[in-house]
């Protein structure tokens, strides 16, 4: 036995039984819905054509069983977008999968199981409305025996009795209906339509939105693309704003409407508009802002309205309007596309200024607050706007200019609010 083995002994320590170690409580796992699997991802996409930058590090994702509204205004690049997903185009730059394939490798395992409606399908005139099914049913390797197939899907979209005329006699809403009943006819996991209602009256337009909510409800998932906010308004489940060619927000009309407008929203009218000013730095009000359309505030807790509607009346303000407002795709659409810089030359439309929105510039100014005599005969001034209300500290005070050109100035002091320094990024 060597010197280092009596000097160094190695001591062992002896495990406890099995049966005596003391087994954890289990962990009760989260209660969090589980993320939707993605049918499509697409990655850094960039493509040009010529000089035309078409597409450029388009980021987009299509979540299964979901309508997926590709939302922007001609020639922002969804309809390229369509194309690089079947695999119809194969980008410059990026990575596409579409059912975790890559399309251009893998196109023939691809494009079987998406349906396409273009924003000008391909029909054949001559041809009569079943003929045009059978060859594209042929096309799919479905056969020639599949009339009662035929019948199902042109009775869904209904032009069934019309099967049997030329194409070349059907409207355009029929001619659409058919491209949607040939989309469907090989029972497609994926469905892409690009602007489906485009021509189409408004009875029209309601029933395809309705058949598309329908498909998808069975389990079909649908990238559709639009210009159209009305359109998009209540089918979108996940909305994707474009523009020059890449993606500037995407998520849900829910989450992307609440990240910009974070606070219930009211819009008040009164006879005398300039009454209603005061409310701005009341407790509670994270932003106000009045118009000629009437006034709009945010406020913190809705249920703060009845004792603020309460206030006013008691102060003399006579009231012709209050109602709650929930922020729409097209208040989100206009407010992104003005901070990114868009044009949004639209003299009707007067969209909701967000509190601390993502596109936010970091330091925005914020006017005064007033505080309006309502013995004035002045005229009220056309805009006000408050950022952070309650948290202002002091008020101007000021009477509009008459007529004549004369002014009368009150005591002029300066407001503040700690949201015009705020991190908007």
């Amino acid at each position: 036995m060597s010197r280092w083995a009596v000097t160094c002994p190695i001591q062992t320590r002896m495990a406890p039984p099995p049966d005596t170690i003391p087994t954890p409580p289990p962990v009760a796992a989260p209660n969090v819905a589980p993320a939707p699997e993605l049918v499509v991802e697409l990655s850094g996409i960039g493509h040009r054509f010529g000089d035309n930058q078409a597409l450029a590090d388009l980021d987009l994702t299509v979540p299964t069983a979901r309508i997926t509204v590709l939302l922007g205004p001609n020639g922002a690049g969804k309809t390229t977008a369509i194309r690089v997903i079947t695999g119809a185009l194969v980008p410059m730059t990026g990575r596409v999968t579409t059912f975790g394939l890559d399309p251009d490798a893998q196109g023939h395992l691809v494009r079987p199981r998406c349906g396409v409606v273009s924003a000008k399908p391909a029909l054949y005139d001559r041809l009569s409305g079943r003929d045009n099914l059978l060859y594209s049913a042929e096309l799919y390797g479905l056969g020639r025996d599949i009339d009662d197939r035929i019948d199902e899907v042109a009775g869904r979209f209904g032009i069934a009795d019309a099967l049997g005329d030329a194409v070349g006699g059907y409207s355009t809403g029929m001619k659409t209906r058919l491209a949607l009943a040939r989309s469907v006819l090989h029972d497609p996991e994926l469905l892409l339509f690009d602007e489906p209602t485009s021509g189409l009256d408004p009875e029209s337009s309601h029933a395809v939105l309705d058949l598309i909510r329908e498909m998808t409800n069975e389990g079909c998932t649908v990238v559709m693309c639009t210009h159209l906010l009305a359109e998009a308004e209540g089918l979108a489940d996940h909305v994707v704003m474009m523009e020059g060619g890449t993606d500037m927000i995407s998520g849900s009309p829910k989450e992307l409407t609440e990240q910009f407008w974070p606070h219930p929203i009211v819009r008040l009218q009164a006879e005398d508009p300039r009454l209603l000013d005061r409310v701005a730095g009341w407790p509670g009000v994270a932003a106000y802002r009045r118009d000629p359309a009437g006034a709009r505030l945010e406020i913190d807790d809705i249920g703060r309205l009845p004792d603020m509607i309460a206030s006013l009346v008691a102060d003399g303000v006579r009231l012709t309007r209050v109602e709650p407002h929930e922020p729409t795709l097209e208040d989100l659409y206009f407010t992104i596309r003005r901070q990114r810089g868009g044009s949004t030359e639209d003299p009707d439309h007067h969209a909701l200024a967000p509190v601390s929105p993502g596109w936010a510039p970091r330091h925005q100014p914020v006017p005064p607050v007033l505080d309006i005599d309502p013995s004035t005969s002045a005229s009220a001034p056309d805009t006000v706007w408050v950022e952070d209300a309650a948290s202002s500290t002091t008020a101007s005070s000021t009477t509009a200019s008459s007529t004549t050109g004369s002014s009368t100035t009150g005591t002029p002091t300066t407001a503040s609010s700690t949201a015009a320094g705020q991190d908007r990024t």
